[in-house]
């Protein structure tokens, strides 16, 4: 310590009053570089923006976080280059300085395009709008995100040409072990190729209630590898998509109408002149619902059973949302009892005789 402190103070004894008017000039760039950087930032995406007159707007933008930084950064650079005759700073340590500025400068720049391209961006929304209406929200999340991976591949190798690495030998080294990569990461290129079926085919999309072998929920997200579906025990269960691509998969959220169909067995002595009175009022009461389509009603006596005679009735009902489709037909059946109730038509039941033979 008292070693770098000496060292510190000798530097200071050598500097004259020329070299401290130097480094005062150099302090003052960085804090007008950090003292404009707002502005300059603001004008900048405002020539850019033009449509946009919002200060609140244009303040949100992906890009103006990383102007401010820029220009700071800008600034501390102009200040090292001002310093650099001054104070016969080595051309390595120039060569180095250069470079991170470079670096930082990519950095910040792929980063304010990477998040112009989220779901919540202006450009992002706009690009959404001027797309197909059938493109939906998960397709184009999906879309953004192979996007904002190749903003990031394509930084990487501009920060390595920076360095000065051999891209050549890079790729080819990468190119020798392709083979290995592959076969280690087979089931990742299923899962990646999955979902990219499972985006194009749109099987189903974020909120959907799918049943799929074992599995049954709603599908909360849909990422590049799995898809999490929340059961309705409330897990969480995240199936690889090369999974998926592969399965039956049933789209109860694609329902346009659910079918009622129950039988009525009712006693074998019921006479025919009630039977008919029966299978009139189910008809009437059927197409009195609003949920019930009309056209879709049969109530007929299908079937002679041992014990009874049989009454299908079959009916499609609007009514596509589970819970809903339970008060459906539980109010459907409560008013079937009724009308068996008025008619005094006793349901069938099964019975057996036994026959007792005496010694």
């Amino acid at each position: 310590m008292e070693y770098n402190m000496e060292q510190l103070l000798e530097f200071c004894e050598r500097l004259t009053s020329v070299q401290l008017i130097d480094i005062a000039i150099a302090i003052g760039i960085i804090i007008v570089c950090k003292l404009l950087s707002s502005p300059l930032s603001y004008i900048i995406i405002r020539i850019f923006k033009i449509k946009s007159k919002k200060s609140k707007d244009i303040k949100e933008s992906a890009f103006f976080k990383p102007l401010k930084l820029f220009f700071v950064i800008l600034g501390v650079y102009l200040a090292v280059v001002f310093l650099k005759a001054p104070l016969q700073i080595d051309s390595y340590v120039m060569n180095i300085v250069t470079k991170i500025f470079k670096i930082i400068s990519v950095i910040e720049f792929s980063q304010g395009l990477a998040n112009s391209f989220t779901s919540n961006s202006t450009l992002a929304r706009k690009m959404q709008k001027s797309l197909d209406e059938k493109v939906d929200d998960a397709m184009f999340d999906f879309v953004l995100k192979i996007i904002r991976i190749v903003i990031y591949i394509i930084a990487i190798f501009l920060v390595l040409s920076i360095l000065e690495i051999n891209l050549t030998g890079l790729v080819a080294g990468v190119g020798l072990s392709g083979v290995i990569i592959t076969l280690a990461a087979q089931d990742t290129a299923k899962n990646l190729f999955g979902g990219l079926v499972i985006f194009l085919d749109k099987p189903f999309i974020v909120g959907d209630w799918i049943q799929m072998g074992n599995y049954e929920g709603t599908i909360e997200d849909i990422t590049f590898r799995t898809t999490r579906v929340r059961t309705f025990e409330n897990a969480l269960v995240n199936i690889p998509n090369a999974i998926i691509a592969d399965a039956s998969v049933t789209n109860w959220s694609k329902m346009e109408k659910r079918r009622y169909k129950t039988n009525l067995c009712v006693e074998l002595d019921t006479p025919l002149e009630k039977l008919q009175i029966l299978k009139t009022r189910i008809e009437n009461m059927l197409q009195e619902r609003e949920s019930v389509y009309d056209e879709s009603i049969i109530v007929k006596f299908d079937k002679i059973e041992d014990n009874g005679i049989n009454v299908l009735i079959y009916t499609y009902t609007n009514s596509v949302n589970y819970p809903s489709y339970l008060s459906e037909v539980e109010d459907i059946n409560m008013k079937i009892i009724k009308i068996l109730r008025e008619e005094k038509i006793e349901l069938a039941y099964d019975t057996k005789t036994v026959h007792v033979k005496n010694n």
